[in-house]
């Protein structure tokens, strides 16, 4: 990925609607969710709904394909993982064990109490 991929890709999640839709299609996973369902969820009309798509279809972070009288709009997970392996590249000068929390001592612990 290049610095300007990033950027786009970045900039798209920049914005409230934008980041809410992203994690929504999170949720769904590979099933998608319809516009109408966004828009409902997220309680904003369908074409202001249609102009944040547009932004995250144009960062390459979402698909979308007609079912019938809908259009499924589905993460594009491969996109996320380029750019996480992009930010992380040169984690701790190649060690990226050195960038992990610590692991519990005791195997009865809560992730919160690890990172505490």
């Amino acid at each position: 990925m290049e610095i300007s991929d990033a950027v786009t890709v970045l900039n798209s999640l920049a914005q409230p609607v934008r980041l809410q839709v992203f994690r929504l299609l999170v949720k769904a996973g590979k099933e998608g969710m319809c516009a109408g369902d966004l828009s409902r969820a997220l309680g904003i009309p369908k074409n202001t709904l249609s102009f944040h798509l547009k932004e995250l279809n144009h960062a390459e972070l979402v698909d979308a394909e007609r079912e019938g009288r809908s259009i499924i709009y589905r993460l594009r997970t491969e996109r996320m993982r380029v750019l996480m392996q992009f930010l992380m590249e040169d984690c701790c000068q190649g060690r990226p064990d050195l960038c992990l929390p610590e692991p519990c001592a005791e195997d009865s612990c809560t992730p919160q109490e690890c990172a505490s």
